[in-house]
Formats: C-alpha cells, sequence, structure tokens
C-alpha cells in the first residue's frame, strides 16, 4: 500500500483512460454503422405487411436472404432501415420523462453506494469523503478489467488514505465485493426460475456474437461464471467467517505451482487481507448487515432500472406515421429486461476488457433488442453506456488530480 501520487498518476496514465473509451465507442460505431443501411424486418399487424419469413437453415433466428415478399401484400413482415427508424422518431414530454427517471435511478444507486460504504466503515467517511471513495472507485473500475479486479486494491489505498485504518480498509472492500456476489448468487437463480430460459436467451443470435464474445452458446457460459462465482464467494465466506489461515494456506500452494508462481506475492497478501477482514467482522452487529445488504440490493436494482427506464422512453412513442401504423409493438415487459440484466451483468464479469467496453454493447444489442424499436438497439445501447459508464470516467479524470493533491498534501 505504499503507493505514492506519481504512482497513482502513473497507473491511470491517458492511454489506460483512452483505452475503454475508445474500445466501447469503437464498438458502438461498428455497430451502428453495418446497420444504417442494412434492411431490418419488423413483425407487423397480421395482414399488413409485405414480406414473409421462412426460416430455412431451422435455427430459430431471422437472417435477412430469408424474407420474401408476400402475395398479395398479407405478410406479416415490412421493412425499414436505420435511417428510417431515426427520421420517424417523434421526441415527447414521455421520452423527457423516462430519461429523468434514469438520470435518477443513477442518483439512487450512488446514493446508496455511498450508504453502504459509510455503514462498511461505521461512519468514519462523511459524505463528501463517501462521494470522492465512490467516484475514485468507480473510476477505477471503468478503466480496469473486472476480470483482474476492478481496483480492489486501489479502492483499499483509497479508504486508507481517507484516514480510515488499514483493517477496517481491507474488511470495507473485501466485503463490498462479498455482498455484490452474494447479491448475484441470489438474484440469478431467482429470476431465471421466474422468467425461464425461453424468456431469457430465446433473442440471443450466438452467430451474430460468436467472433467477439465467449462461444456459441452464452446460456452455459453464463452458467460456467455464475458458478465460478459461487465457488469463489463460498471460498471467501469461508475465510471471512470460518478459518481464513487455512485458506491462505490453500492460496499459497495453488500459486505456488510453476505456472502461476508469479502471482504467490499477491495471493499472500490475499490471504492476510482475509485474516485482517475476518478479525475485524467479529465484531459486528445485526445492523451492520442488514444495512449492508439492504443497500446493497437497493444500489444494483436501481442500476438495472436504467436500462427500463431508457427502453420505455424509446419504446413505441417514437413511432411515426407508417411505422406506427404497421409495426407489431412488442410489450416492455419489465421483469424479462431485469433479469435479462442479470444475466448480462454476470457475463460481464468475465469480460477481458477494461469496464467490459465492447462486450457490454454488444450483448445489450443482443439480450434486449427485441424490446427496441427496429434498428435502435445499438443507439440505445450507447445510451446506456453514455448514462451508465462514461461519466464515471469523466468524473474521475476530474477528481483523481484534486483528490491526490488533498490526501498527499502533508
Amino acid at each position: 500500500m505504499e503507493l505514492q501520487a506519481k504512482d497513482i498518476l502513473k497507473t491511470f496514465r491517458v492511454r489506460r483512460i483512452m483505452l475503454p473509451i475508445i474500445i466501447g465507442l469503437g464498438v458502438t460505431a461498428w455497430l451502428i454503422i453495418s446497420g444504417f443501411s442494412k434492411p431490418i424486418f419488423i413483425k407487423s399487424e397480421p395482414g399488413k405487411g409485405q414480406y414473409e419469413w421462412l426460416d430455412k437453415n431451422k435455427d430459430g433466428y431471422q437472417q435477412p436472404d430469408e424474407f420474401f415478399p408476400a402475395k398479395e401484400g398479407n405478410g406479416n413482415f415490412i421493412k425499414v432501415t436505420y435511417k428510417e427508424t431515426i427520421s420517424s422518431i417523434n421526441w415527447s414530454w414521455y421520452s423527457t420523462f423516462w430519461l429523468f427517471i434514469t438520470l435518477m435511478s443513477m442518483v439512487v444507486r450512488d446514493f446508496f453506494y455511498m450508504i453502504r460504504i459509510r455503514v462498511l466503515t461505521e461512519y468514519e467517511l462523511n459524505w463528501s469523503a463517501s462521494f470522492s471513495v465512490i467516484m475514485l472507485w468507480e473510476f477505477a473500475s471503468a478503466v480496469m478489467p473486472a476480470l483482474l479486479g476492478g481496483g480492489f486494491v486501489f479502492a483499499i489505498f483509497i479508504l486508507n488514505r481517507e484516514k480510515v485504518n488499514m483493517g477496517k480498509s481491507i474488511t470495507a472492500v473485501m466485503l463490498t465485493s462479498f455482498l455484490d456476489g452474494v447479491f448475484f448468487a441470489l438474484v440469478a437463480p431467482i429470476v431465471y426460475w421466474m422468467a425461464g430460459k425461453e424468456n431469457l436467451f430465446s433473442t440471443v443470435n450466438p452467430d451474430s456474437i460468436q467472433s467477439l464474445t465467449y462461444g456459441k452458446d452464452l446460456y452455459y457460459f453464463f452458467w460456467l461464471v455464475y458458478f465460478c462465482i459461487v465457488a469463489y464467494k463460498l471460498l471467501i465466506a469461508y475465510a471471512l467467517f470460518i478459518n481464513p489461515r487455512s485458506v491462505k494456506k490453500l492460496l499459497i500452494k495453488i500459486f505456488s505451482l510453476p505456472f502461476l508462481k508469479r502471482w504467490r506475492p499477491s495471493a499472500m497478501e490475499t490471504g492476510n487481507q482475509l485474516i485482517i477482514a475476518s478479525d475485524e467482522l467479529t465484531t459486528k452487529n445485526f445492523w451492520y448487515w442488514f444495512n449492508s445488504f439492504g443497500a446493497t440490493f437497493i444500489t444494483w436494482t436501481a442500476r438495472y432500472t436504467i436500462v427500463n427506464c431508457i427502453i420505455i422512453a424509446f419504446h413505441d412513442v417514437h413511432l411515426g406515421n407508417v411505422l406506427a401504423a404497421s409495426h407489431q409493438i412488442v410489450p416492455v415487459e419489465n421483469f424479462i429486461v431485469y433479469a435479462r440484466q442479470v444475466v448480462m451483468g454476470i457475463i460481464m464479469l468475465a469480460s477481458p476488457t477494461p469496464g467490459g467496453s465492447g462486450v457490454a454493447e454488444i450483448i445489450f444489442n443482443n439480450f434486449l433488442g427485441e424490446f427496441i424499436p427496429a434498428g435502435l438497439s445499438s443507439t440505445l445501447g450507447f445510451v446506456w453506456r453514455l448514462v451508465s459508464y462514461y461519466p464515471y470516467i469523466l468524473i474521475g479524470v476530474i477528481i483523481l488530480p484534486r483528490w491526490l493533491k488533498k490526501v498527499f498534501s502533508n
């Protein structure tokens, strides 16, 4: 933890900050440009379309070459382009209202993040310090891959520099990660059971993402990542609440293997942190746990309602003239949208890119396109990231130098 201001600035150099922005914007541009002139076939009111669909390869996914003109214009699909969809947008107070709710969801999300970090540090942080900690933590997560911890060590450093003792800083950060894992471990099977496999994965076209994500069947990949998370969190729970020294010994043995030996010092440091955190947690009361779990649930729920609000804002009020008359609107099933975001969130935890850049935009396009007007899924994916991701990079760039000047002033 003996970090200096110059070390921090070197870690968050311009190249590292720009990388996720370039990846995210690049993938978004590619998705939008590739679909700009490509014809899109959307379901119409029965008998009002000009095209029919024939599933030639029996895979259940609609491809442009599988549509053909319907006889006498009594088809079930109409053909539009991205340009036509954009030109039909009619902005209204309804859209403005739901975008305002989107921003409020972001405020709720960050506010309860602040409440949680205050609870976990036993209120040693005031509101101003809590804001700085959360914004810098989110900034670090945005420019570091979640697969590598997303700024875990930096978060401990931030808390310690805000005059929270090292033991409590380690406990707060490790418990934050643990609580997030518990949320996913509990919520994922619940939403899967309530929504069902068909509703969660039926619209995902694996061929459109095969070369850029994790293989042809995201269903199996989702469960693989999920059970890895559960196994890891059970190990952390055992270390935090039962026997941290045994877990430390296990980590050292595992990372003594020849191909893992380079990470052995980090494993030893993690083991030491688990022991410190375990000792700290023995004194916590009921309200400490209740408030921590409550804040975790609220902040993740608010985070996922952001997409619901964006989709509602653009769902059907924008469709004018021909599209509105012939398009069969797919109702927004808010629970299904929420459930799919849980699936997306778990998949993104395995993203090798900083902040999930590129991966997030692609899976948004595939998982949620069903509820988005034809051709707009890539654009709304960009709006989603513009609201929930890029602001943390901008805020972090503004806050970090000032924060470093403050904490290193002595």
